[in-house]
């Protein structure tokens, strides 16, 4: 896995930079594990416009990642490494023992070959899934359920890994990529090793149609609308906006607290923006 940089033969491939797909090692995925995907293009089941900024991209099929790891005690082993067009890591095709076939996320070290199990025989081995009360202190993990059994939610993007702090009763202590520490459940699951695909934050698209090919539209800046449209807008020649930066509906952003969840509040024992 490493970055490749294009030669600059005209100002869109001058600042492009690609992944090189050393790791992937199947071209087609999996027939059975994927499913149509719809493009919803930011509108909500009304066709209210709730998301800006997305639409258009490339066509994708779906694969159906296994988040939950409920095959219990049963062993499987690494078929494939793939490509996955819905996500920033990569996934591992597993084969297990019983003949069922399910794709997990690629955690970094994670090999063609490679034997992984999940439940709570299973060793503290990159790629195996445990509850968190048997997982050593210290350890990087990702995939981290919040719910015990509704699967992760948490630290699956390429790169990331949680880090186990402490256990004090029926309760963990995880810092998450963010420098967040929140109390996790010990019964609940969490996969060994960190997320794969390290290089990804450091590709450069190089061109907008890049961006385009993602589902991202053009992005208009505030203040270059006029004041009818955004508070930021409006004013003779070229102007920074006057004030604060805000939303089109005058919601201050940039440091601005909008977390209104009394009901989990209590687990988080250390905000991510604390110094």
């Amino acid at each position: 896995m490493g970055i490749k940089q294009r030669k600059p033969t005209n100002s869109a491939s001058r600042f492009q930079t690609y992944l090189t797909f050393d790791e992937v090692t199947r071209d087609r995925p999996e027939k059975s594990l994927t499913r149509g995907k719809s493009s919803s293009g930011g509108r909500n089941n009304s066709g209210a416009l709730t998301i800006w900024w997305r639409g258009g991209g490339h066509k994708r099929r779906y694969r159906s990642i296994d988040f939950k790891r409920d095959k219990h005690g049963i062993p499987a082993s690494v078929a494939a490494i793939e490509y996955d067009p819905n996500r920033s890591a990569r996934i591992a095709l597993l084969h297990y023992a019983d003949g069922e076939k399910r794709y997990i996320l690629c955690p970094n070290g994670l090999a063609v070959g490679a034997q992984v199990m999940s439940g709570d025989k299973a060793e503290v081995n990159v790629g195996n899934a445990l509850p968190l009360r048997l997982i050593p202190l210290g350890t990087v993990v990702h995939n981290i359920e919040l719910k015990i059994g509704k699967g992760g939610q948490m630290v699956r993007a390429a790169g990331a890994g949680a880090q186990l702090m402490a256990r004090d009763g029926g309760w963990a202590q995880v810092k998450l990529p963010s420098g967040e520490v929140r109390k996790v459940h010990v019964e609940c699951y969490a996969t060994v090793g960190q997320v794969g695909n390290l290089e990804h934050e450091n590709v450069s698209a190089g061109k907008a149609g890049r961006t385009r090919w993602a589902g991202r539209r053009p992005h208009n800046r505030a203040v270059a609308m006029n004041p009818v449209d955004h508070p930021m807008g409006g004013g003779e020649g070229k102007t920074s906006g006057g004030r604060h930066p805000t939303t089109p509906w005058g919601v201050p952003t940039k440091g601005y607290k909008t977390r209104n969840n009394k009901r989990t509040e209590s687990l988080i024992v250390r905000q991510r923006n604390r110094k």
